[in-house]
């Protein structure tokens, strides 16, 4: 009877745990026979999916692992964590160090990875689609081999400051990414606009093209708030007042060149410009290490880090789901890959062998032919995303008043950084 019972329950296990894997593939994009490679858009899902999971790890060793570092038995691992942060530094810089350097483990893991893969791409286009079980169980791996590397020098100083380079890129890319959903969201409206003036008559397209005038209002409005909160909040000192001017004067000419000069531009974009700028001039100066600069110094910002968050966000769901992306990516993407070798995917009889078998070497000639895909440059995105999480989960390696235990100017480098990256964004 146990013996039928334990079938059971393991026939059961087994539908229930294929249904899941079959689930989880469609929802991956690859809802293929297995006969046939998975789809670009696969691939990118799953890019995405790996780089979500790396930013729950690095929340884990920050508010798990790390406050605890003084509690593991083995000593070669609680100096390990802690290397790199100071002989001298209280027990709580120490348990914050420590948990920035969680938060480098897994983002440095990741970012391996997608460098890794992205020289995979580059040599060969479908690369990024292949093997995920394998590369899971690589990243895995990563992860766990980084908790036995001491901080210093590979974390602390060293992937740290590859991680604000890194942040720097993103930002620049965060700027594509926001003029892209802005061009879409006016294109879109537009194009209501359009259809109601030619289906429901003359003048019933206004009040889509008056939606469009409200949303930049409304965007330029929140703008200008958040510019004199700064100015009353953070207006304590010359390098404050200058950024915040700058933020402003420089928004003004942008939105004037691109209403005047470009063609292409359109009112929304220059007004989530805007509103990106400013957003980037408020993290800039909230990173001051002066008190008379930041009235804020002491507290954690929590804003600071859900904005963050929600940028790295906005930056995966853009390159795992945009329909736009592989165009914004540029070259020749996979899924126009996939179009051209359909024949080749899809063999037809042709008397006792397939055609696709009829000639072995004519498969690889077409495909050594074939252009280069953008799946190298989706690597390149997530692996600057990979820097940016790391930076706001890490108040950009801040962990006191004045900056962190290995820099002392940490703070001070870090928003010139952001305020320099803000200005090439605009410039751009």
């Amino acid at each position: 009877m146990s013996g039928l019972f334990t079938a059971a329950v393991a026939g059961i296990s087994w539908c229930f745990c294929t249904a899941s894997a079959s689930l989880c593939g469609a929802w991956c994009g690859n809802d293929k026979p297995s006969t046939v490679p998975p789809s670009a858009t696969s691939g990118r899902k799953r890019s995405v999916l790996l780089l979500a999971i790396s930013g729950v790890v690095a929340l884990v060793f920050q508010y798990g692992f790390a406050p605890n570092y003084d509690k593991i038995s083995w000593q070669y691992l609680s100096d390990a964590w802690t290397s790199g942060c100071g002989t001298d530094a209280s027990e709580e810089i120490m348990k914050i160090c420590a948990g920035n350097a969680g938060v480098y483990r897994s983002s440095a893991a990741a970012f391996v990875f997608f460098v890794i893969f992205g020289i995979a791409a580059k040599c060969k286009h479908t690369a990024n689609r292949e093997a995920w079980p394998a590369k899971y169980v690589l990243f895995l791996f990563l992860c766990v081999g980084t908790i036995f590397i001491p901080n210093d020098p590979i974390f602390i100083p060293g992937y740290m400051w590859v991680a604000r380079v890194g942040s720097f890129l993103f930002v620049l890319v965060d700027q594509l990414i926001i003029l892209d959903i802005a061009y879409n969201w006016n294109g879109s409206w537009i194009d209501k606009a359009d259809q109601a003036e030619l289906l429901e008559g003359v003048g019933k397209g206004k009040k889509w093209l008056i939606a469009i005038l409200v949303s930049c209002a409304i965007i330029y409005i929140t703008s200008f708030v958040l510019i004199v909160v700064m100015y009353l909040k953070f207006g304590g000192c010359a390098n404050n007042n200058a950024f915040i001017s700058i933020t402003l004067a420089m928004s003004f000419i942008c939105t004037v060149v691109q209403m005047t000069i470009s063609e292409t531009s359109s009112l929304l974009t220059s007004a989530s410009m805007t509103l990106y700028a400013t957003y980037l001039c408020g993290s800039a100066i909230s990173l001051n290490p002066i008190g008379s600069c930041n009235p804020y110094l002491d507290e954690k910002s929590t804003w600071n880090i859900v904005l963050g968050l929600s940028m790295a966000f906005l930056g995966l769901m853009w390159t795992g789901w945009s329909f736009t992306t592989s165009g914004q990516l540029g070259g020749r993407n996979d899924a126009a890959n996939d179009r051209d070798r359909g024949d080749e995917e899809r063999p037809k009889a042709g008397g006792l062998v397939l055609d696709n078998e009829s000639s072995p070497g004519s498969h690889g000639s077409s495909e050594g032919s074939k252009s280069i895909g953008s799946s190298w440059k989706l690597n390149a995105i997530l692996a600057t995303i990979c820097c940016w999480y790391a930076m706001t989960l890490t108040g950009w390696g801040a962990t006191e008043k004045r900056g962190d235990v290995a820099n002392p100017n940490v703070s001070e480098v870090s928003m010139w950084i952001m305020i320099s990256s803000q200005w090439v964004a605009l410039l751009l």
